[in-house]
């Protein structure tokens, strides 16, 4: 019986795009035998070979669900050991993961955009790339519905990423050629991005200080990141300067620049000299004067355009939760615009 061939994704990043992209309600049932070069194999090593236009990670997510049979026989271990000549049937459908990479029309702050790339303004609350717990909803889905060629670049044309609670600038390419550069410039350590907190504890000794200390996984919590010592634990260098903007009784407004991009860096170093994040309570920061994510905002970013050579400077404005945060601490409008 001839069987409909699945559609297979042209992203490289997603090898879970396959079918979902156009008919995820479709279910492809797909026999399958065990040859020689597959005996003694795990069940999901396998089928990856029987079914090589699908990933590994997608074909255990079908095992898990039920939906490999052998016989009368349901096999829902990955690990399970195959001999030759056993026969059976999988049901290629869906999963979570398989229709993250679907688009999903949403309203995008576009602060540029040209045939190359495009710089927008991203909420607080909006998660950047599909991963457990977050498949659908995300900034990649709402690209993919923005520009249809975005399928078919890596990750959709993201080349760097905010933390689901950090609002501001990002810059996404929409060519190949365009993605490349920017991930070379940012490697480079020529792509310009400043940063505005509000921090816990006022501010004390010079109002420029530069932390240099390398980040790497908390050994006692791998949920967060933390100043390593590299003699003597995995990490990479980093380096955050911080500025003092305003100093109040409850805490202290800085800008922050980056000069590398290590998960979590400036609210790792924050903390580090004892200014955690107001509401970043992964590193020690409560919620105060209104806030309820971590007061994080990526204001200026600047680079030179990959393609054109001009110099780009964009600049986004404080959302509202850190501009009434900064008026409870005393911080007027005209104020904030003349730090700016």
């Amino acid at each position: 019986m001839k069987h409909q061939e699945p559609i297979i994704s042209t992203d490289p990043v997603s090898e879970d795009f396959d079918e979902a992209a156009e008919g995820a309600s479709e279910v492809e049932l797909r026999p399958w035998t065990i040859g020689v070069d597959q005996h003694g194999l795990r069940l999901d090593r396998a089928l990856s070979a029987l079914v090589p236009e699908f990933s590994r990670s997608y074909l255990q997510q079908l095992i898990e669900a039920g939906a490999v049979t052998q016989g009368e026989l349901t096999l829902r271990k990955p690990a399970h050991k195959v001999r030759a000549g056993e026969q059976g049937s999988i049901e290629l459908r869906p999963t979570p993961q398989s229709q993250a990479f679907l688009p999903e029309a949403m309203a995008l702050d576009i602060v540029h955009e040209d045939e190359h790339l495009l710089v927008l303004n991203k909420p607080a609350g909006l998660v950047v790339h599909p991963a457990p717990g977050n498949w659908r909803g995300t900034l990649l889905n709402g690209l993919l519905a923005h520009d249809a060629k975005a399928a078919q670049l890596p990750r959709a044309g993201i080349v760097h990423r905010l933390d689901k609670d950090t609002s501001g600038l990002m810059v996404v390419a929409r060519t190949r050629t365009t993605m490349d550069a920017l991930v070379k410039l940012i490697a480079a350590r020529e792509v310009s991005r400043q940063y505005l907190a509000l921090a816990q504890q006022p501010w004390s000794g010079p109002v420029r200080r530069e932390v240099e200390a390398a980040i790497g996984r908390d050994p006692r919590n791998r949920l967060r990141m933390a100043v390593v010592d590299l003699l003597r634990q995995p990490g990479k260098p980093a380096k955050t300067t911080f500025e003092l903007l305003y100093n109040a009784a409850q805490g202290c407004w800085l800008r922050c620049t980056l000069h590398t991009g290590r998960t979590h860096q400036i609210r790792v170093h924050a903390a580090s000299i004892g200014h955690p994040l107001l509401a970043d309570t992964l590193y020690g920061g409560a919620p105060a004067a209104g806030m309820s994510r971590q007061a994080l905002h990526a204001w200026r970013l600047a680079f030179t355009h990959p393609v054109s050579g001009r110099e780009l400077v964009f600049k986004a404005a404080l959302p509202q939760d850190m501009r009434e945060a900064l008026a409870d601490w005393g911080v007027g409008y005209n104020a904030q615009q003349d730090v700016l």
